[in-house]
């Protein structure tokens, strides 16, 4: 509730609200820009850029919706025209290396990681999974974003939480089949959570 009020603030041309939920979103975001843009230099002018936008857009914005999910898409939007102008897609390659017998012969591969159809079907996973955690209990939801978003260890979650590496495993197994259950409800990506994972 108290977000909303933020949101209808902001809306109203309020900078200092606005500036509250740059603040509130500004890490997650330029976690997306990052890993969109692999570039620590970019990542930071497009989630500037971003934020430039949705301040512009705001009064588009319906307050009842949930915010980031808009937020996420600008950004993301934003990510893609940019790769889109880069054309990072033709440039990047992946050199593989198979072996023959004794020998080993090199060869490069186009690296379509960050085209930006593939880059645009990943994030609209992440946004199906970021949905689906909404629906989850707190815990549950705490608990599997440390795993999927954070890409902490058992044990690193454990020590964060404060619980038994085997009680961290059960609540993960949990709350994957639940937010799998969600996925497949809504028709979204059922192939994304498995219900079981090797620990690295």
């Amino acid at each position: 509730m108290e977000q909303q009020e933020t949101i209808l603030r902001a809306k109203a041309g309020d900078q200092d609200a606005f500036a509250l939920l740059v603040e509130e979103h500004q890490r997650r975001i330029y976690a997306l820009t990052l890993r969109m843009s692999g570039n620590a230099e970019d990542a930071a002018d497009l989630a500037q850029e971003a934020f430039l936008k949705a301040w512009r857009t705001l009064p588009q914005f319906h307050a009842e919706s949930d915010f980031y999910t808009w937020l996420y898409r600008l950004a993301t939007n934003t990510c893609i025209d940019f790769l889109r102008r880069e054309k990072r897609q033709k440039k990047n390659v992946v050199t593989m290396s198979e072996r023959y017998g004794d020998g080993a012969q090199m060869f490069d591969l186009p690296d379509c990681r960050y085209a930006p159809e593939e880059v645009s079907a990943q994030n609209e996973r992440q946004l199906a999974i970021s949905d689906g955690l909404q629906t989850l209990p707190p815990d549950a939801r705490r608990i599997l974003y440390l795993r999927e978003f954070e890409g902490l260890r058992y044990a690193e979650i454990a020590e964060v939480l404060h619980l038994p590496v085997g009680t961290v495993r059960s609540r993960i197994a949990r709350a994957r089949l639940a937010l799998r259950a969600y996925l497949q409800a809504t028709g979204n990506f059922s192939d994304l959570i498995s219900s079981t994972e090797v620990e690295e």
